[in-house]
């Protein structure tokens, strides 16, 4: 039976209820070879069409690998498809799961734009070399799911924050809660400019988190704030022009995050983590930054 929780009302457990789940031990990340701005499918993206540099795009690519790969985790390279120019943003093609067994599962996405939807069954590919139990959502019934753009694990334990209003339907959360057994707590979205949840939302250990506030709802904040005990807040225009709480924290102690974010960097340094800055502003024209560019599998 699904567990989707969208106020404090119905929520009626704590992190110290929950069971506890494998962190991830590898990273998938897909090469920017045909990384390109071709069309317009978010805010960011609006007079940058045909405004990206490649050769920039690559390094910039290559500095986020190297700086994920200061975590000591196993990094897993695809190339990427010719007309399929977003396909580096892997994070938002599935959503994988490991179980107490260690059985691996993952759920395919129903990406919201047509532009994007070749890109799953590439991503599926990797996920069945590599022994993946696969999970195919209804799309009568479930009309758009961006996987990791959206769906973010509480880090180590089996819970699910799951962003939806933009990218993701509601619906989509009762059939990841039903098939992997956990709860989801679902965070309305109010803003086009953070449209998935990872824009905003950046789970960095178990009790912390870094947000922007002002995308979420009231109910959506005291959800947050309930779960957890340290709240770190990015500012306005860190979180819109560096994606600030697009960052990644691999192993809990290392942030891995667009550079220029003073502010935020300084509550991360205060917080006790390593910040490691690096350079995506090619990827930013396309409405996406480092966590957007890896996927963290089993």
């Amino acid at each position: 039976m699904s567990k989707v929780i969208t106020s404090k009302a119905n929520l009626d457990f704590g992190i110290e209820n929950l069971a506890p789940m494998e962190t991830p031990g590898c990273i998938l990340m897909v090469k920017p070879t045909y990384f390109s701005v071709d069309y317009v499918i978010n805010p960011h993206m609006e007079g940058n069409v045909g405004n990206v540099d490649k050769e920039k795009a690559m390094q910039q690519w290559e500095q986020v690998r190297d700086a994920l790969g200061q975590s000591g985790l196993t990094i897993h390279e695809l190339e990427g498809a010719s007309n399929l120019p977003d396909m580096v943003f892997c994070a938002n093609q599935s959503l994988p799961y490991v179980d107490d067994d260690g059985t691996r599962e993952v759920i395919m996405s129903i990406m919201d734009s047509d532009h994007r939807k070749n890109e799953v069954p590439l991503i599926e590919e990797w996920y069945q070399e590599h022994g993946y139990q696969i999970h195919h959502l209804n799309y009568k019934k479930i009309p758009r799911f961006e996987g990791m753009g959206d769906a973010l694990w509480h880090r180590g334990k089996k819970l699910l924050w799951g962003g939806y209003g933009f990218r993701t339907s509601l619906e989509a959360y009762h059939f990841i809660s039903d098939t992997y057994k956990v709860p989801v707590i679902a965070l309305k979205l109010k803003h086009p400019e953070f449209y998935h949840l990872d824009t905003c939302f950046c789970v960095l250990d178990s009790k912390t988190v870094l947000i922007y506030p002002e995308a979420f709802q009231p109910k959506g904040l005291n959800l947050i704030n309930t779960m957890f005990e340290r709240i770190i807040e990015a500012p306005k225009s860190e979180a819109l022009e560096q994606f600030a709480c697009n960052a990644t924290c691999p192993d809990g102690k290392h942030v891995v995050i667009q550079r220029g974010a003073t502010e935020t960097n300084r509550k991360l340094r205060e917080a006790g983590y390593e910040v490691i800055e690096v350079d995506t502003g090619e990827f930013l024209k396309s409405g996406g930054s480092v966590f957007c560019m890896k996927m963290m599998a089993w």
